[in-house]
């Protein structure tokens, strides 16, 4: 199917706010079949020509025809680990790549309370802090972490992202702490206001060395997806099982991303003016990449997620999100970290830090421009 006329049907469609979000699926999967057919289209022609050129060159001087089949997907080398038995002081600083990654995880997706999965942290952790912060105490954690996620109306998936994310952040022996930003009132959800919000509050804690951008629906499923600071900034859901594992496209940047909080400070942090669910990724994206960053992404199956199957509950898209982008450049230095007013309730939990917030468009006003 011509592209090209997806993609207009999509522009067309989205202007019908009951009908967008099916649109936004549909017409994804259709695109991710069609590429799944070329690339094996692409494999059969491959195999096809080697079949074609080895018979009309072979024997030539009794040699192969010396042809380079594999150039289009060269091998990403194997990341070394350490090996079973290694050891390390107290004294000293944890490595990134630990004989305990193994790489694929089970995701347990079943429903649980938040209550039983305290328990089991706290029973099997001495030192965790309220608050939910935590650090390793057999080497010096090479990295802080502080792990935002934007919340409202998601009780049952909050304790599925814990039960599953703590264990292999202890694993990755990072220094970290999940500050869960809650918005309250009745405007649509402000995912990227949320998460200037978080950087704030999470500021005033501890100098954190990066921010963890996280969705409380992603479940990742390798714990070699280290969330350390090194290669920010990262887009770390790059596969994600609704999409077929298929980044959707190249300047995605949704679900799971990372950066230091120099960087974050330096793009000025997400724009605010994004209400209802779709475009605030795109525009951080935009950002980035005019702050002169470039983006990474962890290889292969590495970057592999499962989303949590949900509904968005009556949050609406947000259709102005084209015009928004549209502006990005001369938005940046305008709407963001330094523009944002708003009155937080914090409270500390076993395992979180919530701040609640009633997000309102006048907390974060734009000159014209």
């Amino acid at each position: 199917m011509n592209l090209t006329f997806l993609h207009n049907l999509r522009h067309f469609l989205l202007r019908a706010p009951c009908l967008s979000f099916c649109v936004n699926e549909y017409l994804f999967m259709v695109k991710a079949r069609g590429i799944h057919f070329q690339e094996n289209v692409q494999k059969i022609g491959a195999q096809v020509l080697e079949q074609v050129v080895r018979g009309a060159y072979s024997g030539i001087n009794g040699t192969d025809y010396a042809y380079d089949f594999n150039q289009s997907e060269p091998e990403v080398p194997a990341t070394p680990y350490l090996p079973e038995g290694f050891t390390y002081l107290p004294s000293q600083v944890c490595p990134e790549r630990l004989p305990f990654m193994k790489g694929p995880v089970e995701v347990n997706m079943s429903e649980v309370v938040l209550e039983e999965v305290e328990r089991a942290v706290v029973e099997q952790e001495a030192h965790w802090l309220r608050g939910g912060l935590w650090k390793p105490d057999d080497c010096i954690p090479r990295w802080k972490v502080a792990i935002l996620v934007p919340f409202r109306n998601r009780h049952e998936h909050l304790p599925i992202l814990l039960r599953h994310l703590i264990p292999i952040l202890q694993r990755q022996r990072l220094q970290f702490a999940f500050y869960v930003i809650e918005q309250a009132g009745n405007e649509p959800f402000n995912r990227a206001m949320l998460f200037n919000v978080g950087f704030r509050e999470a500021m005033k804690d501890m100098h954190w060395d990066c921010m963890i951008f996280h969705d409380v629906d992603h479940l990742m499923e390798s714990d070699r997806n280290y969330y350390g600071c090194s290669d920010m900034p990262r887009h770390f859901a790059v596969q994600l099982n609704k999409y077929s594992y298929m980044l959707p496209y190249q300047e995605f940047f949704g679900g799971v991303s990372g950066l230091t909080v120099e960087q974050f400070r330096k793009i000025n942090g997400f724009p605010n003016g994004f209400w209802g669910w779709g475009g605030e990724d795109d525009d951080l994206w935009n950002r980035v990449q005019y702050a002169g960053y470039t983006v990474s992404r962890p290889p292969g199956e590495m970057g592999r997620y499962m989303s949590i199957p949900h509904h968005h509950r009556g949050e609406v898209q947000f259709l102005g999100r084209y015009t928004l982008l549209r502006r990005s450049k001369e938005r940046q230095g305008l709407d963001g970290l330094n523009n944002l007013r708003y009155t937080p309730l914090v409270s500390r939990r076993t395992l979180y830090t919530n701040v609640t917030v009633t997000l309102s468009r006048d907390m974060a006003p734009v000159a014209d421009y």
